[in-house]
């Protein structure tokens, strides 16, 4: 059983020879992550500690180990059933529209907001900037290629947000999927069509330490089911710069079960799911 005193040596060791700063993390999170390291890797908290600060290439992938990257399409449909009917159609009168996707995952968060916007017929004047820091779910977001039978179920939300309409049982939308991905199940894939690939602009971000590197000033911020890994100082954190980074009146997309507590609340108002930047 690892110790507070080994979680914070490690944390320490990666910090000497990096700007990874995993301090403000949940520690009880932190722990599963660095018990699941040492396992695959078969290391002592002592070896681990010396690999880590030996090792470049090793530091990296470690920092890709412990972040998670849990996503899929149209997560949680309710709240993309709201973005689509009760948010977008706000942006609606905007000749440009700007979004980002901080802590993207693999992507298909972004690929989501991609296919409502061009149901819509605003794809085309949204600029989609989305960050991860890890590069690897980078890439594979880029490619927009996913494994069929780890994702199969997920389709039910693609019909349930843009086939459906909860706010009107008689519209229904006869979309195929093929609009907007291919359905491989003899490859086992899913593969998004190139225009939708070839739209968002992706670029390394650390939340924990770094600033708007996209220099916008933004309509829509996702941020999705990441502050749970976070504790408060580091939540507030974010919150500030989201609040800095957001249009006046640009909205804040958390987690099904994530919310804005502390003084960082005052900066903004609560409609249903969605934060608006006062």
């Amino acid at each position: 059983m690892l110790s507070d005193n080994d979680v914070q040596l490690f944390i320490d060791s990666m910090k000497s020879v990096s700007s990874y700063d995993f301090s403000d993390y949940s520690k009880k999170s932190f722990a599963r992550r660095m018990q699941k390291i040492m396992s695959d890797y078969k290391l002592t908290p002592e070896a681990l500690n010396k690999k880590v600060t030996q090792d470049p290439r090793f530091l990296e992938q470690v920092v890709k180990d412990i972040t998670v990257n849990t996503t899929e399409l149209f997560r949680n449909p309710k709240i993309w059933q709201a973005i689509k009917h009760r948010l977008i159609y706000k942006l609606k009168d905007k000749a440009e529209i700007n979004i980002w996707h901080a802590g993207c995952s693999t992507g298909q968060e972004v690929y989501s907001m991609l296919i409502l916007l061009n149901e819509l017929g605003m794809l085309h004047k949204a600029n989609v900037y989305a960050s991860d820091i890890n590069t690897d779910v980078i890439e594979k977001a880029k490619k927009g290629q996913y494994v069929y039978r780890f994702n199969v179920e997920y389709l039910e939300n693609f019909n349930q947000v843009v086939r459906l309409n909860p706010y009107n049982f008689e519209e229904y939308n006869d979309i195929p999927f093929s609009k907007y991905f291919e359905v491989d199940k003899v490859d086992d894939r899913i593969v998004m069509q190139s225009f939708l690939r070839e739209k968002p602009v992706y670029r390394k971000h650390n939340l924990v330490n770094e600033d708007n590197v996209f220099y916008k000033k933004f309509d829509i911020i996702f941020c999705r089911n990441v502050m749970i890994y976070f504790n408060s100082r580091l939540q507030n954190r974010l919150f500030r710069l989201f609040h800095q980074s957001l249009s006046r009146k640009g909205y804040l997309v958390l987690g099904l079960h994530e919310s804005i507590i502390g003084a960082e609340a005052t900066k903004f108002n609560r409609l249903g799911y969605f934060y608006i930047a006062k």
